[in-house]
């Protein structure tokens, strides 16, 4: 998911899209510990997309405070 994608949606958005994330890494990490390595790349992708959702609800953290 690009970092602009993520920008525009809402805070209630992205905290549904970070829990639809977590669930599926933690499904994806149960799946490589039994063997199967398919999901590697999405895993990393996922990781990804999971840092940028938490650095721009950070950023939105600190904009607020600011004001």
């Amino acid at each position: 998911m690009k970092s602009q994608k993520i920008r525009d949606l809402d805070e209630n958005e992205l905290q549904h899209q970070l829990r639809t994330i977590e669930e599926q890494l933690f499904r994806l990490h149960f799946q490589m510990s039994m063997g199967t390595m398919e999901g590697l790349k999405k895993a990393r992708a996922m990781k990804k997309d999971r840092a940028r959702i938490y650095t721009i609800l950070k950023e939105r953290e600190m904009a607020g405070a600011k004001k």
